[in-house]
């Protein structure tokens, strides 16, 4: 009995001791990027032998038998690429003709079960860890990879994470080596895809290290939100404290709000408690904010929320949170209301990637793309049809664009509620977020009494994570009720516009959505159906049989209240679905924009009701040599309240603009200037194409001029011609070479041209591009060493230019 209370004893004093070691720590919380260093190589779907024998190496007979694979902590992995992280390998591929759907769907690149040797990517990154911070948990958190990862670290098997969407962090505190070598090995899976889209492939989100104390607020901990009266805010906190430590703990939690300049302006009371071993405490707190600036469209607003966890008086934790604090409302009759300001939803679908990058996209061109989208009135975004890197949200937070959040799959299985709960615990505090949706044209699940009881578990779910929001569902169906229609809060349709009307006259105490509208398809500059090249005309003229063009839903939100507003399809091209065409088109004609960003016609038409700016533009261009005297119709897209036509002085008539629609003229083509002349509120404005020389010189425009060195930073340089007049000429498609020079890389290169099969990726340093339609656009990225680089831009038959941006600490 004396050996087993010594025993008894000397197990406490250890426990105390090793608690004591770590209780006398300051605050050991960082968020440590780790995007750089990766080693890359492609492996095999079907033969164990290309694929480092996993499959037939017994990997899960002991902890770590990881010999003679890849995942073997001494494995020599020198000869693999080396690379840095977001990577997508898929867009580095070839485009393959294949009369496979999925194929088709993805943008025909050679990725898939066809593919076996493209299908399976192998990672690994080495770094070290101070013995001095051994005291500390550390965990490993991934973004995004595409898709079905399993990750090891020093050969410890740590998870697997099927989607390509969400996110999942590992513990790997157990497994480090301290002082010297430790290796994380992924192997990600794009064999079987998730959507009918281009989905990319690898590691494409960020990678970071998180090191923290034992007892700790865990990830996603905190959820703050807002309800607001009488220009007073109470401020909700819901923060998780986790214990641990070997023994039993107490703590004290205090939360308090800073400006975003970091001034505290407000406090909870401190909260004490005490937590067992490995046991997890919800803490709840209010904090009153007086006069509290809302978050809005105009006015972006957020604040920052401190929470401070102490044993003693010791402050062993600390977690800031961004977030905003602002009003939502749908009314029945009236519609949503932000902040108590009536807003009607004019918003875009968007898949993730984009020209030249696939769907490995720094921050920066998430920030480019809201612009690009608030500048033709855009207020909300979709995020079509999965998870949106956490990048994207920052964005719409800090720039102000309502977030409709969707679950990739309407599913209430174990891996699916997973899925979804982890989507909303990772993105509920985002002030942009107005809306969850649990899913997308599910077939016949949707009607079926299978897809209520799903709907039904899914918003529960919702509820009891997030209940100061709530769902819609995006169904591809007119006036049907049955199934998930029965029990979703917000109606939401996909096309079936003229069903919307009956459906509200049957269901008025539904508010209604258009989650996906519109979907007309349009390539950039082009003018007549060209199904060689497979092509469509630039005009809201072409829809697919299941879709319509912009002007036949439009008005129909607009003018009825019930309408909450809608979502056309799409605001960017993207790669994949090849609409109305397949091979050699590779990438959807849907977007308000292409690939790239460059607006197509029907920007402008969306811009012109979604905007109160001056909007007054012409289509087509007006260079038609060999054309003349024949029939060019003239489509002038504009919020002026009339428009008067003149080619070459000479009026051609004048017309009133009706609402939520265009104006046509039909002109006989001579060469000169075609001029509009509108009148808006009596003023006049005017705009103006005209027929240009031969092109002549290269223009690069950037977005910046200048870089931080922090190896992060991008820019985006847009490519025209212009005559020796200097007026851009819009049908140009001469290939133009690229080279760079300062502490600088390019990391992609596109046109927009949806039937392009040229490279996106130049691995060798090679770069070139054709235009298409007189535009092309390059994305470089900083090095992190003070410089000036110059892009230089060369075509054969044209006079190259050159744009320089700073790079400085």
């Amino acid at each position: 009995m004396k050996k087993i209370h010594r025993i008894s004893a000397i197990c406490t004093a250890l426990f105390l001791a090793c608690t004591t070691v770590i209780f006398s720590q300051e605050v050991s919380r960082n968020k440590q990027s780790f995007d750089e260093d990766w080693k890359f190589s492609l492996g095999h779907a079907a033969d164990p032998a290309k694929d480092f024998n996993f499959r037939v190496a017994n990997i899960f007979a002991k902890a770590v038998k990881t010999e003679t694979t890849a995942i073997d902590l001494k494995y020599n992995d020198k000869a693999w690429r080396s690379l840095n992280v977001p990577h997508d390998w898929a867009v580095e591929l070839p485009f393959a003709n294949s009369p496979n759907f999925d194929m088709m769907s993805h943008g025909y690149k050679a990725i898939g079960g066809l593919f076996p040797e493209n299908s399976i990517g192998w990672y690994r990154k080495h770094f070290t860890v101070a013995k001095a911070d051994s005291g500390s948990r550390y965990s490993v958190q991934f973004d995004g990879i595409f898709r079905d990862a399993m990750i090891w670290v020093n050969g410890f098997y740590l998870g697997r994470n099927e989607s390509g969407y969400i996110g999942q962090t590992y513990d790997i505190t157990d497994f480090l080596n301290f002082n010297s070598d430790n290796v994380i090995v992924v192997r990600a899976d794009a064999s079987q895809s998730e959507g009918w889209f281009y989905e990319g492939a690898g590691i494409y989100r960020h990678v970071w290290l998180n090191k923290y104390n034992g007892l700790h607020i865990p990830d996603e901990g905190v959820f703050v939100h807002a309800t607001v009266a009488n220009n007073q805010a109470n401020v909700s906190v819901e923060t998780t404290v986790e214990n641990q430590y070997l023994i039993k703990s107490g703590y004290s939690l205090l939360s308090y709000i800073t400006d975003r300049n970091g001034k505290k302006i407000a406090s909870s009371t401190e909260t004490t408690g005490s937590l067992n071993v490995n046991e997890k405490a919800n803490v709840k707190q209010s904090i009153a904010l007086s006069k509290p600036r809302l978050w809005s469209l105009e006015d972006p607003y957020q604040y920052h929320l401190v929470s401070e966890v102490r044993v003693g008086n010791k402050l062993i934790d600390v977690v800031k949170t961004r977030f905003g604090v602002r009003t939502i409302e749908f009314n029945l009759s009236t519609g949503f209301f932000l902040n108590g300001k009536h807003i009607k939803i004019h918003g875009t679908n968007n898949h993730q990637d984009h020209g030249g990058l696939g769907s490995a996209l720094p921050n920066d061109l998430q920030y480019y793309r809201i612009r690009l989208l608030k500048e033709m009135g855009v207020n909300a975004y979709r995020a079509s049809h999965h998870a949106p890197t956490p990048e994207l949200l920052n964005a719409c937070d800090s720039l102000g664009m309502l977030v409709l959040d969707e679950q990739r799959i309407l599913s209430s299985s174990a891996e699916y509620i997973d899925q979804f709960t982890r989507l909303i615990k990772r993105d509920r505090n985002h002030p942009s977020i107005f809306l969850w949706s649990i899913g997308n044209e599910e077939g016949s699940i949707q009607t079926a009494s299978s897809g209520r009881r799903i709907a039904q578990t899914l918003l529960a779910k919702q509820v009891e994570l997030d209940p100061t929001r709530t769902s819609t569902y995006a169904a591809d169906l007119a006036n049907v009720f049955s199934g998930v229609n029965e029990v979703i809060p917000i109606r939401g349709f996909n096309y079936r516009h003229l069903g919307v009307a009956d459906y509200h006259r049957d269901h008025p105490s539904q508010p209604i959505l258009g989650t996906e509208m519109g979907s007309t398809v349009t390539t950039r500059g082009i003018y007549a159906k060209d199904s060689v090249r497979a092509y469509v005309p630039d005009q809201d003229i072409t829809a697919p049989w299941w879709a319509s063009t912009a002007e036949a839903w439009l008005p129909l939100s607009e003018e009825n209240p019930f309408w909450l507003g809608g979502f056309i399809w799409t605001g960017f091209d993207y790669r994949g679905e090849p609409t109305p065409y397949q091979w050699p088109n590779i990438s959807s004609h849907f977007g308000v924009m292409d690939a790239c960003g460059f607006p197509k016609n029907i920007y402008y038409y969306y811009q012109s009701w979604w905007t109160d700016k001056d909007v007054l533009h012409i289509t087509p261009h007006w260079n038609w040599k060999g054309k003349e005297g024949k029939l060019i119709d003239v489509w002038v897209n504009s919020n002026a309240d009339n428009v008067e036509l003149f080619l070459n002085r000479k009026s051609l008539g004048k017309k009133t603009m009706p609402k939520n629609s265009h104006l046509i003229w039909q002109v006989p083509y001579h060469a000169g200037v075609l001029q509009a002349v509108g009148y808006k509120g009596g003023r006049k404005i005017t705009t103006k194409v005209e027929t240009t020389g031969e092109a002549y010189q290269l223009v690069l425009r950037a977005d910046k001029t200048n870089l931080k060195a922090n190896g992060i930073n991008t820019a985006v340089i847009n490519v025209s011609v212009v005559d020796k007049q200097g007026r851009e000429v819009p049908d140009v498609n001469e290939l133009i070479s690229f080279s760079l020079t300062g502490d600088a890389k390019i990391i992609g290169v596109g046109n927009g041209d949806p039937s392009s099969h040229e490279a996106d990726k130049y691995l060798e340093g090679k770069w070139q591009r054709k235009l298409f339609n007189g535009k092309c656009q390059v994305i470089i990225q900083a090095g992190k060493n003070n410089s000036n680089i110059r892009l230089n831009a060369d075509s054969e038959n044209l006079k190259g230019s050159v744009n320089q941006i700073s790079i400085s600490k």
